[in-house]
């Protein structure tokens, strides 16, 4: 490590790689909001963050875990699950007078129709004004699941074996996985009518 009087220490996010905070500065130049999006291996979180010289200030949030409160028994991971999310945080980010923000997906590679961008697509349904181009968007049919309804059909057609191995989680849940577009339509509408949990 370099021992001159001169060498400065940079912050220990940027060292541990977690923080780019040149783009970070980049957005909190906006004065706008950030809708912080972020993947685990098993969950999509979504917050609504403003700036604060004492710290980053939550405004509203959602993690897909929440969404089997309202009747979504498909997991937290997948491109349905991302838009439910990113809808649900929007629709508390409204309710606490948030129009406009500006998207932060922080290290995560900019991949076109992701399940950053599908949370994204849930928040500009919602109401919330993000810029963003209209390409990098899901298309409506895998934001709606029908590409793993479909999958599933053929599957169970042709190997059910593999089609209970594959989707074991889901119908150990008692949950089809050829009723995701079905389901889908459900719990959006439940979300728009009542949020049990977030920020109220």
């Amino acid at each position: 490590m370099a021992r001159s009087s001169r060498y400065k220490v940079r912050f220990r996010r940027r060292r541990e790689g977690r923080t780019d905070y040149k783009k970070r500065l980049a957005l909190l130049k906006s004065g706008l909001p950030r809708m912080v999006v972020r993947r685990t291996n098993r969950n999509i979180i979504v917050q609504f963050v403003r700036f604060r010289p004492e710290g980053d200030e939550v405004i509203a949030y959602a993690f897909s875990k929440e969404l089997s409160k309202f009747g979504w028994p498909y997991g937290g991971k997948n491109t349905p699950a991302a838009y439910l999310t990113g809808y649900l945080a929007a629709l508390r980010a409204k309710r606490s007078g948030v129009d406009r923000a500006i998207l932060d997906i922080g290290r995560f590679p900019s991949t076109r129709g992701s399940r950053l961008y599908a949370a994204l697509k849930g928040a500009l349904d919602a109401g919330i004004e993000l810029p963003h181009s209209p390409e990098i968007l899901p298309e409506e049919s895998r934001i709606r699941g029908e590409h793993i309804s479909s999958w599933a059909l053929s599957l169970k057609e042709e190997d059910e074996e593999f089609y209970r191995r594959q989707f074991s989680r889901y119908l150990g849940a008692n949950a089809l996985p050829e009723s995701i577009p079905e389901v889908f339509e459900r719990v959006l509408s439940q979300l728009g009518e009542e949020t049990p949990r977030g920020n109220d």
